[in-house]
């Protein structure tokens, strides 16, 4: 009888380690041949790719939010989650042994004396081990693992996109927060002007040279900078609590920037071929992770179908006495192989292989997404830098020449030769394109973001 169940074990052993259900197989996807739009040559960004900037401030923020961010923090705590599920989800594929010892004394029917001497106990001393193990025969706990490694790989990709977000947000805030301060010195810088020019036309109206109509326009432009400057202090503050949200600091830990918006020098990115772009993007990656899981589920859930074969064994020694404990009489054992098959669960099992393909159906739809948002993100940043460069250097001509108006405008004022509406609309068109060319900047420099990110940010899986 040993023998047999020891021959059965080993032929089922040998032909364990079967899977069922399909393989997984990467989707092929078309890609383009090259982009709509050239970057800067084919190299690929550095991990590090927001030192480009050469700007130390954000550097140190940075490298503050690699360490402190909440949400990067939460997303590795998140991997090694998943990571102990793969140990989990491994134990099965192994033995499981238990030791047990122990000691009992007890009295019964058996054990009291017929006549009338005192009853007396019984003493029991035993020690065993027992191991049993399932066969993974049809490759239903290989899967299971196979689910919990993909998971874990998809924790991984997960955790690079959220640093890769928190990066880009951080570089956005950063350079919004310099675009802002930038808004406020040039509606300080108006104002100023205005002010002087209302000094003079009230100057010009005491010696009846400017009517009362001209010092009220006047007014109302030197009242309109100043009502424009607290909504730029309100998000200005605004913008730098949120790098302190991003760097995982109280809100008076993070001083505003002491750059300029114009002192920053935006770097050319390159962005390499089409066909390397989806191994550099980690939501990509991630996407395609969970496709594996969700494959190795299916193939979970076909197994499931099949009988499962379990091994189990049981060695020990049991004695009245513990001195005897140890010797060839006392010695027990048991061997015993089962399998078990389910017969009728009312189509459960079956429900849940069409689950599990309707769900790797639906993540399959979630991956052509991936890509194909992947793609476009890339050409819309590099028309974004494209046309931004464009946009700024038509914008600082516009800038130069408003300010070239003004001058000649007051200077017109003051010689009588012009009245206040010219100076009135001069003032307004200087401020207006002064203003728009801040902004012009920052949408530059946030697209250059923008492609960094799109490309991956130098990750590389």
């Amino acid at each position: 009888m040993q023998r047999s169940i020891f021959l059965f074990a080993a032929f089922v052993l040998a032909l364990s380690g079967c899977s069922v259900g399909p393989d997984y197989r990467h989707p092929e996807l078309p890609t383009p041949a090259a982009w709509k739009q050239p970057g800067a040559g084919n190299d690929w960004p550095q991990r590090d790719w927001w030192q480009r900037f050469a700007l130390p401030e954000l550097n140190a923020l940075m490298e503050q939010a690699a360490w402190a961010n909440p949400d990067f923090g939460a997303a590795v705590a998140r991997l090694r989650e998943a990571e102990a599920q793969v140990k989990i989800s491994g134990a099965a594929l192994l033995p499981s042994v238990q030791a047990t010892a122990g000691a009992a004394r007890s009295r019964s029917l058996s054990t009291v004396p017929k006549n009338a001497s005192k009853p007396v106990g019984q003493d029991s001393f035993g020690a065993s081990l027992s191991a049993g193990y399932e066969l993974d025969f049809w490759g239903r706990l290989a899967d299971a693992q196979d689910m919990a490694r993909a998971a874990a790989e998809a924790s991984r990709f997960d955790q690079q996109t959220i640093a890769l977000t928190v990066q880009a947000q951080l570089a956005d805030s950063y350079f919004l927060a310099l675009a802002l301060d930038e808004r406020l010195k040039v509606a300080a810088r108006n104002l100023a002007n205005a002010q002087a020019t209302l000094d003079a036309v009230r100057a010009r109206a005491s010696h009846g040279l400017a009517a009362g109509l001209d010092i009220a326009q006047q007014e109302s432009v030197v009242a309109e900078l100043r009502a424009a400057m607290p909504p730029l202090r309100q998000q200005l503050r605004q913008t730098v609590n949120s790098m302190a949200i991003l760097t995982g600091q109280l809100p008076d830990a993070v001083a505003p920037p002491s750059r300029t918006l114009a002192e920053v020098t935006i770097p050319e990115v390159g962005a390499g071929l089409p066909s390397g772009l989806l191994a550099r993007r980690p939501d990509v990656q991630s996407a395609e992770a969970q496709l594996k899981a969700a494959n190795a589920d299916i193939k979970a859930a076909e197994a499931a179908i099949f009988p499962d074969v379990a091994l189990t064994a049981q060695g020990g020694a049991q004695s009245h006495q513990l001195s005897t404990l140890l010797d060839p009489a006392s010695v027990l054992y048991s061997l015993a192989a089962s399998l078990t098959q389910q017969i009728f669960r009312g189509g459960a099992l079956e429900g849940g292989i069409e689950l599990k393909q309707a769900r790797y159906d639906e993540l399959l739809e979630g991956y052509r997404k991936a890509v194909l948002t992947a793609f476009v993100d890339v050409e819309n940043a590099l028309v974004a830098v494209e046309q931004g460069k464009e946009q700024e250097a038509a914008q600082a001509r516009a800038a130069a020449t408003a300010r070239e108006a003004l001058t000649i405008a007051q200077g017109q004022l003051r010689a009588g030769t012009a009245d206040i509406l010219s100076v009135l609309t001069a003032q307004r068109t200087l401020y207006q394109a002064e203003d728009l060319l801040v902004q012009v900047r920052l949408a530059r420099a946030q697209a250059a973001v923008a492609l960094f990110r799109a490309l991956g940010g130098g990750w590389q899986g």
